[in-house]
């Protein structure tokens, strides 16, 4: 005789009670919160406010003065934040730190953090200028910033990446994860990226945790900037895995570049497809061989060859 829903539901939820039970993690413990998702994502949008006033709220500038404006929503900011950031160190230290030092250690992430706004809108008016005058479709520079998802996602990164290097927890991934459900792109809070940066077009692009961009970098639609192995999992943490990127480098859609000592070269230009695994010598141009094309009609069956690579430039 087959058992009733209620005592299937009944059993199920004992079983997965167990579950939760005997592994630490599964489930918040005590009185420790995770940092709530929902509210990260609405700073995100409050921050975009500040670094661009005008753009994305119903603010008018103009008449607003951008001083009290900005103080205003700073000032907004900073309460939800810090209850996020107090939230995020309790999870993770309630067993080594007393509450009232989370406390204050929360209130000194949020100062650091807030000092370093000006500067962190400083390096995205930058990048606003490389997008702008990096794609010829661009028709202004408001056009790039309302409308580029690279754009966007460089912002998430670089507020993330303030939190990142101030080792807040759990916070700093969610910024990113929101940014690459939002554009498919998906960069690392712990990357390091210089100044006037690009992303054209953007979806599929991976850019690692120990990667180092320099300036002046633009990169294209399905690029991976990532670790040659990841078998040794967590025996890897805190070790260099990515590649650097030295300044005036472009690389062109769907380029992988792998490993830790792998650095590519000032003003190197590397060509779609390519797999990089090693080091390039700086003002070279990395090219894959174009292999065979083929195209069969009936009985017929025309090749064509790939193009002429008489231009003295570094293959793979």
């Amino acid at each position: 005789m087959k058992e009733s829903m209620r005592d299937t539901i009944l059993h199920t939820s004992a079983r997965m009670a167990e579950n939760c039970n005997n592994t630490s993690y599964i489930v918040s413990k005590g009185e420790r919160r995770l940092p709530d998702r929902g509210v990260i994502i609405e700073l995100i949008r409050s921050l975009r406010r500040v670094m661009f006033p005008g753009y994305f709220g119903d603010e008018n500038i103009t008449v607003i003065s951008p001083d009290y404006f900005i103080g205003d929503r700073l000032t907004q900011i900073y309460g939800k934040l810090k209850r996020q950031i107090v939230l995020a160190f309790h999870y993770r230290d309630y067993e080594t730190a007393s509450y009232e030092s989370i406390r204050e250690k929360a209130e000194e992430t949020c100062r650091n953090f807030f000092e370093r706004l000006p500067w962190v809108q400083e390096m995205l008016l930058k990048d606003v200028e490389a997008g702008y005058f990096g794609d010829p479709a661009a028709k202004s520079r408001e056009d790039v910033i309302i409308s580029y998802p690279g754009l966007f996602a460089i912002f998430v990164y670089r507020i993330a990446h303030e939190f990142y290097v101030q080792n807040v927890p759990f916070i700093p991934r969610i910024m990113t994860e929101y940014a690459h459900s939002r554009t498919g792109i998906d960069i690392n809070s712990g990357a390091t990226i210089g100044e006037y940066f690009f992303i054209d077009h953007g979806t599929g692009v991976v850019i690692g945790e120990t990667t180092q961009i320099g300036r002046n970098v633009k990169l294209y639609q399905g690029v991976t900037l990532g670790a040659l192995s990841t078998r040794s999992g967590q025996k890897l943490a805190g070790k260099k895995r990515h590649p650097t990127i030295s300044d005036n480098v472009t690389v062109y859609s769907g380029a992988t570049i792998l490993g830790g000592e792998t650095v590519v070269g000032e003003g190197v230009i590397v060509a779609g497809g390519a797999f990089v695994t090693q080091s390039v010598p700086a003002h070279t141009k990395v090219i894959v061989n174009n292999p065979e094309l083929q195209f069969k009609d009936s009985d017929k069956k025309i090749e064509l060859q790939g193009a002429d690579n008489s231009e003295g430039i570094w293959e793979i």
